[in-house]
Formats: structure tokens, C-alpha cells, sequence
């Protein structure tokens, strides 16, 4: 491994050349980066996607798990658009693992250099499992919507851990110098803690209004709520949401005043600037699919966001990126 300047890492093969595009790093190189970054795009669009599923009432178009229906891996004709949506929805699973797999695979050299890089992607890889397990649960308990809600934790802590990753890919490993004072601290703390209250509210909220996920007259079965009343729900969804942007707000002005990088911090106020905006219409609007939707997906950006706001807090070893082309 050679150092070019003091905060660039770059990938070198064992004669001493650059690595070649079908070796595995033995640093950081761009292969990485691309792939941290895919791997935070992959989990997001599949909150994209498991919202469609849900918000077109596909969640029991392929009615049993792992099959799509007793006699059928996949799904056949007479089961319709329905039965398309949600069979490409698992099928997306399968891309998210071979992302997985090759970003695993691209830091499996680095257990010992870059150790946080290589136990993202070990813990990536074992949620998929798991988030898979959960979603067959899911469609075997009639889409009872805690079974649900717990789908969509899941998700949102993998959009944690691969935005992480992608953090530590460009920036370096942690080191110890904390960049902002004790106070700064305690308002990121309450600002996680505000993010993690407003989406377990608000997946309750989804669960007591009206999408539930399928016609409940699919299979004869009957589709569970939460039992909560959504108008009350929707009231107590907005006020950790307000909160959280109040906190949000502290953050950007303590760092423009404490003359600290406060670009993250102005992310994540967009973020909720944009998820407050259509929260409010959706409810005004009477919940149509393609606002759910998109709040859904937002809720994934929000705790991408707020994950690498609380990165930043902490010194990092420097870019860690190859400026050299991979010679083929």
C-alpha cells in the first residue's frame, strides 16, 4: 500500500502496479465506493418498492412464501398485476443480495486494515436473511401490520448501515478527535433519538389507516390493523416530526456559528423540510398512493441522513479512494 499526499489511499498489486478490476482490494479503492454506494441506492429503492407493493394492494399477490403460490415459484398469469408487483418486488431481493455479496467480497481483503468497512458488509449480508424471513412472515400472517412495521425497521437500519458504509469509504476509519463540543453532541443525540421515534410512530400510523396491503377479500383471508385510530395517530406522528426538525434547526445553527462544516446537518433539514411537506398533504388529501409513497422513501433518506450527521461528529483518517485507473 503506498500513500499518495497524506489523505489518499490507493490500491497496489503485489508487483508494485496499480490493482487490476478483477483482483480484490487489498485498500479502498473506486470498486468500493461504487459498490458502498449501490448498496445504500439498492435499500432505499426496495422502500420504494415494498410501498408499491403495499400501496397498489399487492401484498398478498403471491400469497404464500417462499413460493409465490403452493404449485408455483413464480407468478402465473391468473394472479395478475398484483401477483407481478409483488414477485418483482422478492426478485429486487436477489439483486440487493448480489450487491451484497460483491461488496463483501470487495472488503473481505480489509478485515484486518479496515475493519468497520468489512463488518458493515458482513452485517448487510446477514440482515438480507432475515428482512427476507420477516417478509415471508408477513405475507403468512395476512400482512398483520406489526409484522409489517418490523419490515420496515429492518430496512431502515440496513439504510444505516450502508450509509455508513458509504461514509467510511470516502472519509477513512473513525479516529479519535470529536469535532464538535459536549452540547453539540447531546443535540445529535436527541436528534437520533427523534428520528427513531418519529418513524416507529409513523409506521404505527401506517398501520391504522387504509392501506393495508391487499383487497381484504383476497383468499377469503382477513388483513389485520393496528386497531389505533389513524386521525389520533397522525396528530402524535407530528409531534416528534416537529421536534425533530426544531432539533435539526439547532444543529445548523450551532455549526454555522461554532464555524463547523454544517453541510449534513442542512441535508437532513431539506430531508424533513421535504418529508413535512408531504406528510401534510397526504393527510389533507385523503392519502393518495403516490404521497404514501413518497414519504415512504423519504423516511429511508431521513435515516440515511441523520446517520451521517452523527459521523461527522467524529475525526476520520482522511479520503480514502484510488486515484489511479484500474487497468483492465
Amino acid at each position: 500500500m503506498t500513500r499518495v499526499g497524506p489523505t489518499v489511499e490507493q490500491s497496489v498489486a503485489p508487483d508494485g502496479g496499480t490493482a487490476r478490476w478483477w483482483s480484490l482490494p487489498r485498500s479502498v479503492d473506486r470498486r468500493v465506493i461504487w459498490l458502498a454506494w449501490a448498496s445504500f441506492v439498492v435499500e432505499v429503492v426496495l422502500i420504494g418498492t415494498g410501498g408499491l407493493v403495499r400501496l397498489t394492494a399487492s401484498g398478498l399477490g403471491c400469497p404464500t412464501w417462499p413460493k409465490c403460490t403452493a404449485e408455483s415459484l413464480v407468478s402465473t398469469p391468473e394472479m395478475g398485476i398484483h401477483g407481478v408487483i409483488e414477485f418483482g418486488n422478492r426478485l429486487l431481493t436477489f439483486v440487493l443480495v448480489v450487491v451484497a455479496i460483491a461488496a463483501f467480497l470487495a472488503v473481505v481483503r480489509m478485515r484486518r486494515t479496515r475493519p468497520e468497512l468489512f463488518w458493515l458488509a458482513f452485517a448487510q449480508g446477514v440482515a438480507i436473511p432475515v428482512q427476507a424471513v420477516i417478509g415471508g412472515l408477513s405475507v403468512l400472517t395476512n400482512l398483520n401490520p406489526f409484522v409489517v412495521g418490523l419490515h420496515f425497521v429492518v430496512s431502515a437500519t440496513l439504510v444505516a448501515i450502508t450509509a455508513t458504509m458509504v461514509y467510511r469509504a470516502m472519509r477513512g476509519p473513525r479516529t479519535a478527535d470529536r469535532l464538535v463540543p459536549g452540547w453539540y453532541r447531546g443535540v445529535v443525540s436527541g436528534t437520533v433519538a427523534a428520528v427513531a421515534v418519529t418513524v416507529l410512530v409513523g409506521i404505527l400510523t401506517t398501520g391504522s389507516g387504509p392501506h393495508a396491503g391487499a383487497d381484504e377479500a383476497v383468499d377469503g383471508g382477513r388483513l389485520h390493523r393496528t386497531g389505533f385510530d389513524p386521525a389520533l395517530m397522525e396528530h402524535l406522528h407530528a409531534i416528534p416530526a416537529y421536534a425533530l426538525f426544531a432539533l435539526t434547526l439547532v444543529l445548523v445553527v450551532g455549526a454555522v456559528r461554532l464555524r463547523l462544516p454544517s453541510t449534513w446537518a442542512l441535508l437532513l433539514l431539506v430531508v424533513e423540510f421535504v418529508q413535512i411537506a408531504v406528510g401534510l398533504t397526504q393527510a389533507r388529501t385523503g392519502l393518495p398512493v403516490g404521497l404514501v409513497g413518497t414519504h415512504m422513501v423519504l423516511a429511508g433518506l431521513l435515516v440515511g441522513a441523520v446517520t451521517v450527521v452523527v459521523l461527522s461528529t467524529r475525526g476520520t483518517a482522511g479520503r480514502q479512494a484510488a486515484r489511479e485507473p484500474l487497468h483492465a
